[in-house]
């Protein structure tokens, strides 16, 4: 592949256009195809980024012989769907998070990847995040001595939309745990691993969406108090406490750009400002993984999708967060 890793996209909201940008930024792949079920805008799209294939359907991008992986950019209830049927076409798969609804949703998309023997990687673009990254070392080099507790939150104000939009619609799996609750759950197992004990309490929209879930996870020697929403704003920022000192990953610290230690009331700030908005770790570790001839990666496993999926759907357990879909099959 001489124009080195060719990318597709299907799905073209905003997270596409974020991704498309950065994908520009970063060496050894390229976007040649878009997919839309609207050729205007998948042609609009194309354009703006320099992708030389449209396509009116996500079948249509699945086929064609010039993409090697895609990038699955729409709602949370077609990623299982629309994953397995591009693995299926022999693509390898990107996926944006959560890669499946629950788990029993991506155990079956890890099957599917198994099956015809292609990359798939869920787009928990956080986890390639320097600042994170970083802070994952510095924790298990023991610099802050064992961790005791963690603090994560992550909430905007998003009731004021449309009751149909994907946030506050149950039958798009809406609500903030899976859009965003997914963050500060993943910081956690990523630093203490599965918790022994989970407690959660939700409140809900109008329309049926869960908006807002503060939770507790229990570990042998830590708890880890979460929260997401939608119905205020919140710092966002993650505080890790450990015996020797903390760690805080600045505001907005999904997409931090710097972190400080904290040891002995001595507060030291690091800068570490990302490549574009972000989303250029995530693709450069697809690319590396792809060069290898890797079916997983390492940094982000097909266990840790499954382990995160069974997090959040424990949540919703506690919580009483049940989609509409999920309700008809328990009938």
């Amino acid at each position: 592949m001489a124009q080195g890793v060719r990318w597709g996209i299907v799905g073209l909201g905003s997270i596409a256009h974020t991704f498309a940008k950065d994908l520009a930024m970063v060496t050894g792949g390229s976007l040649v195809a878009v997919a839309s079920r609207s050729i205007d805008k998948a042609k609009e799209f194309a354009k703006e980024y320099g992708a030389t294939h449209t396509f009116d359907s996500y079948e249509a991008l699945f086929e064609s012989n010039e993409v090697d992986v895609v990038y699955i950019a729409t709602p949370h209830t077609s990623h299982e769907d629309l994953s397995i049927r591009a693995m299926q076409k022999g693509k390898h798969v990107l996926c944006e998070k959560p890669m499946g609804v629950n788990p029993e949703q991506v155990a079956r998309m890890i099957a599917a990847a198994k099956e015809n023997k292609v990359f798939l990687m869920e787009a928990l673009w956080s986890r390639f995040n320097p600042s994170i990254q970083k802070t994952k070392q510095l924790v298990d080099n023991g610099e802050i001595g064992p961790i005791a507790f963690i603090h994560a939150d992550f909430a905007f104000y998003a009731l004021g939309r449309d009751s149909e939009n994907r946030l506050l619609n149950p039958d798009l799996a809406g609500g903030s745990l899976l859009d965003v609750g997914i963050y500060p759950i993943f910081i956690s197992y990523l630093l203490l691993g599965m918790p022994k004990k989970i407690q959660a309490s939700s409140h809900f929209f109008k329309t049926g969406v869960e908006m807002q879930t503060s939770m507790i996870f229990d570990y042998d020697d830590a708890q880890a108090i979460l929260y997401s929403g939608l119905n205020s704003k919140s710092e966002m920022k993650a505080e890790i406490s450990g015996s020797d000192g903390s760690i805080f990953l600045h505001p907005r610290w999904h997409e931090a750009q710097g972190y400080s230690i904290e040891r002995e009331g001595e507060v030291i700030d690091y800068n570490l400002p990302t490549h574009g908005k972000g989303y250029t770790y995530e693709i450069e570790e697809v690319q590396a993984c792809l060069a290898s001839g890797k079916q997983e990666s390492t940094m982000w496993s097909h266990q840790n999708s499954l382990d995160l999926a069974q997090l959040l759907y424990e949540v919703r357990q506690k919580s009483g967060v049940i989609f509409p879909f999920e309700e008809q099959k328990q009938t």
